[in-house]
């Protein structure tokens, strides 16, 4: 009776060593093993075999990149103004001894670096240049965790600040100055409308008095040249019918009565036989007087 009682005892204390021996680590995770309070070996996803009593294994490490929200940090501009500054923080465990070890808890760590290195950074600058130099800031961050984290086996991805918060009266303030902006540049803008029209209609003005003009001088030009033309073809319809000396006197003095009643001759010139032609009419009289 008792030899059976020690084997169902032993067979008992075998499976309890058996199941205690057999660790099964999920993927994207791993067990750091420590072998009589030192550390043994890193146990990888899949089966694992320890030594129950001897070998403890300590909780699973989180081998996923993970994306921690800090809560809003009060920093100190250049300026003296408090503005809260939201981070987001993406990084992932890289080696899980040094994480377990190296630090007590490096998600802690990694939000004091944030911190601190934000009021290192933006301490340096005025309000307005902290609002326009996320990215900036944001590779001073990476640079430093990244230097920082290496040795807790942590590798920081990417580092984003998701909201620059001044006080509410800067931004009242901020509000304002963008809205006299805004009335400022609007006002030029009209103003610059205004002068370009009235550059254009002044323009457009001087154009079409040039073309009238233009158009002015032309006709008097043509229509000079057209009673220059008629004149030209009279006299020399005159001479070829070889008209006597009576007639082309007749003919002159209609003419002369034509060029003075033109509206385009402001300026008419009297022929150079004017005088010939007055003294042959005189002559014309006197016969037919006789």
């Amino acid at each position: 009776m008792l030899p059976n009682i020690v084997l169902a005892v032993l067979l008992v204390i075998a499976v309890v060593v058996v199941v205690g021996a057999i660790k099964i680590i999920p993927q994207a995770s791993a067990g750091i093993t420590e072998r009589l309070g030192k550390y043994h070996r890193t146990l990888e996803p899949g089966l694992n075999l320890i030594f129950p009593g001897i070998d403890r294994l300590r909780p699973l490490v989180d081998m996923r990149e993970k994306v921690v929200s800090f809560p809003p940090q009060p920093v100190i501009t250049e300026d003296n103004l408090v503005v809260n500054i939201d981070t987001v923080i993406y990084f992932q465990v890289t080696n899980a001894k040094s994480a377990v070890y190296e630090i007590e808890n490096y998600i802690q760590g990694i939000e004091q670096l944030v911190v601190t290195t934000l009021r290192n950074s933006v301490g340096g600058l005025d309000l307005e240049k902290a609002l326009t130099s996320r990215d900036h800031i944001n590779a001073i961050l990476r640079g430093v965790l990244d230097e920082a984290t290496s040795k807790w086996g942590v590798r920081v991805n990417r580092v984003e600040i998701k909201a620059i918060d001044p006080p509410p009266s800067v931004q009242e303030s901020m509000e304002k100055q963008m809205r006299a902006d805004r009335d400022k540049r609007a006002a030029i803008l009209t103003a610059e409308g205004e002068k370009q029209s009235q550059i254009l209609n002044a323009e457009g003005a001087r154009q079409a008095d040039i073309l009238r003009a233009e158009g002015e001088a032309q006709a008097a030009v043509i229509r000079a040249e057209g009673e220059a033309t008629a004149i030209a073809k009279v006299f020399k319809a005159i001479h070829d019918g070889d008209a006597d000396e009576k007639i082309l006197a007749y003919k002159y003095l209609e003419q002369l009565a034509v060029i003075a009643n033109g509206n385009a001759s402001k300026v008419w010139i009297i022929p150079a036989e004017l005088s010939t032609t007055a003294s042959t009419i005189a002559r014309a009289f006197k016969d037919s007087q006789t």
